[in-house]
């Protein structure tokens, strides 16, 4: 039966007004504590209590839901432990992030509860993932996920709302519409009457509700739950007001007091306090009891906190909560003829091999699937493992790699495709905010392996040509790989597949068909992070990784006729690096030449080369010299490209470092 202010029971009218009267109190107490300087900072939800609370009491136990930072009342609604809560809100040792993050960004996956991130609308792609494992598992779920006015106006609510219909997911989206965004409103954010409207445009339904009116917000709720099921998304515009402002410091000055004197009389509690009078079940000395018996329910439990521990320093234990463990039982070696391959059957034959051994693989991407891919790396894929584990998305990347999130968070081990490397700067903030972070604040293992297709030498100018992998280098949380061999890039990738961390796997597009190798044809696992000498030598060492190794084998060989030997040093992982590797080969030939394919300014080697600075100084024999790519970005024309690239200049380089 819809829940409406006509069907509600006397006892169901008292426990939704507890429940939207235990988050106001809790509030109010935080606001105390902030004039108290107890507290830092607090982002206030009073005036808006109904959307979260009615959103969670219509949801149900198994459903998700991705609140924001107003959301307290899904917290309390969801019943989590008050006094771990509070120390979360706290910032303190007992917190659900032991005080690596703050307020309300963190997530309980035993409550279903995904937390925010700052970034306005990053958590709305998370959610399709979160629809589509429970879809794909035949499970009946729903995902909820929350944003503000705000974040409609950036890219992945449009990317999350069209990949939810495209792909009809178990979803529904709640923006609360508070009418500011921060000091903005809505006048200045978009031009349509209603957000709501918006979902028109998409193919789903949208319902605009009065949002302090939880009996609205639950039938509404109820509703939009059944068609989600169904693989009908809904988009709920859920109008409300924000009585206090942004967070505290930035105040309500902006805000005309016409506007506090209207949504006043609009209170969720206060509505729901004349409801429960005029219906006779409970009077104005009842609402004073039961305000004293929720102060009473956590008054103990917010005093503990208060008083807790805060957070010690320990670097060890911060380092190791920043990578989840490797896998403690290793994939078993496998047996396989030698067989010859090309760069790219190698990639295309371990990705089918993992596929083939565990059916919580799927790969998507832009036209993955009967395309195959641009590089055909997944040709065949959608016959033999199904369009369910084979997903074309639309022309997104920060929508893909959010719902990668989402099915990682629900055990799935997705593989999203760049179609170009060049083209994984749309989504940035997903990597290196969300991906990146998460495991270190408070989330389970993230395994989602993104594959970039990268480097020149190809004729395919600035934007598709382009060798990234140094953005990602400095972001703890990510695995760097670029292999440089045919027996790496099925190995390394086979690795990177099964590894519980997220890995970007860069390919090197130039090598896809012309390096080949005869090597076992079954792929088998070895952790990442191990360099390795391709070549061993005396004189000199370069090391390098990707498509530089295959310049320093060349360069090596021809230097060998003339009597000098060269160790070539592979890193094979830029993150993490094998610092072991490189202190050694420093140490047996005191001259280094660091060879990559990227600009040579602050490019990936850089770091390599203040290592060796710091740490093996007294072992060199001449300075440390690099050789990389001209700092322009990379030309069309064959002629400009040639002599663009490192490799244009390594006899030079490598000739000045021997004669020093």
């Amino acid at each position: 039966m819809a829940i409406t202010d006509k069907n509600i029971s006397k006892e169901r009218a008292l426990h939704i007004y507890k429940s939207l009267l235990l988050p106001r109190r809790i509030e109010e107490r935080m606001l105390k504590l902030l004039r108290q300087n107890k507290i830092s900072k607090w982002f206030s939800g009073i005036g808006q209590e109904a959307v979260g609370v009615g959103v969670t009491l219509s949801a149900e136990p198994e459903d998700y839901i991705l609140p924001m930072h107003r959301n307290l009342g899904v917290f309390t609604s969801r019943e989590v432990p008050l006094y771990p809560l509070f120390c979360q809100l706290f910032g303190k040792a007992h917190g659900f992030t032991e005080g690596r993050d703050r307020s309300f960004h963190f997530g309980i996956p035993e409550y279903k509860i995904i937390g925010m991130i700052s970034h306005l609308a990053a958590m709305m792609p998370v959610a399709d993932g979160l629809a589509l494992a429970k879809k794909l598992k035949g499970e009946d779920a729903v995902a909820f996920s929350f944003c503000g006015d705000g974040a409609t106006s950036e890219g992945d609510f449009h990317e999350a709302l069209n990949l939810a219909a495209v792909w009809e997911l178990p979803v529904v989206f709640i923006i609360e519409n508070n009418g500011y965004g921060l000091s903005t409103p809505t006048s200045e954010q978009f031009a349509c009457e209603h957000l709501a409207d918006r979902a028109k445009g998409y193919g789903m339904h949208g319902f605009n509700i009065d949002g302090n009116n939880i009996f609205e917000v639950m039938e509404t709720v109820e509703k939009a739950r059944k068609l989600a099921l169904k693989g009908e998304p809904v988009l709920i515009e859920a109008k409300t007001f924000r009585m206090r402002g942004h967070e505290e410091a930035s105040g309500t000055h902006y805000v005309p007091d016409v506007l506090f004197e209207n949504w006043a009389e609009k209170d969720p509690i206060l509505r729901v306090e004349n409801f429960m009078e005029s219906e006779g079940f409970y009077t104005k000395d009842d609402f004073k009891k039961f305000t004293k018996e929720i102060d009473e329910s956590f008054k103990k439990k917010l005093d503990k906190a208060l008083n807790a521990s805060d957070p010690t320093f320990h670097e060890e234990r911060e380092l190791s909560k920043v990578y989840a463990p490797e896998p403690s039982e290793f994939p078993p070696q496998k047996e396989g003829n030698e067989t010859e391959m090309r760069f790219v059957d190698a990639i295309q034959a371990s990705l089918k091999q993992a596929f083939e051994e565990d059916d919580q693989f799927l790969i998507m991407g832009q036209d993955v699937a009967e395309y195959g891919g641009v590089f055909k790396i997944t040709e065949g894929f959608l016959d033999q493992f199904g369009k369910e584990r084979v997903r074309n998305t639309p022309i997104i990347e920060s929508g893909a790699l959010g719902a990668a999130m989402g099915l990682a968070l629900e055990g799935f081990k997705p593989v999203v495709e760049m179609q170009f490397a060049d083209f994984i700067s749309c989504g940035f903030n997903q990597i290196v905010n969300n991906l990146a972070k998460s495991h270190y604040r408070w989330a389970p293992p993230l395994n989602v392996t993104i594959r970039a297709p990268h480097g020149g030498g190809v004729g395919a100018g600035p934007f598709h040509s382009q060798s990234v992998e140094g953005w990602f280098m400095q972001i703890p949380g990510l695995k760097v790989v670029i292999p440089g061999t045919v027996e790496d890039a099925m190995n390394l990738l086979y690795s990177s597949l099964h590894d519980p961390n997220p890995v970007l796997f860069f390919e090197h597009k130039k090598l896809y068909r012309s390096l080949k190798a005869t090597i076992p044809d079954k792929s088998n696992y070895e952790p990442l992070g191990k360099a390795k000498v391709r070549k061993d030598g005396t004189d000199a060492t370069i090391i390098t990784y990707g498509m530089g190794v295959q310049w320093a084998l060349e360069i090596a060989s021809e230097y060998e006729k003339k009597d000098i030997s060269l160790e070539i040093l592979d890193l094979r992982t830029l993150l993490p690096l094998d610092k072991d590797a490189i202190r050694k080969t420093v140490q047996k030939t005191g001259k280094v030449l660091l060879l990559q394919e990227p600009s040579l300014t602050l490019g990936p080697l850089s770091e390599i080369s203040a290592i060796i600075s710091e740490e093996c100084f007294e072992w060199l024999d001449a300075p440390v010299m690099r050789c990389a790519s001209m700092d322009t970005p990379i030309p069309h024309d064959k002629n400009l490209e040639n002599g663009f690239m490192a490799d244009a200049k390594l006899q030079k380089q490598l000739q000045k470092l021997l004669d020093y």
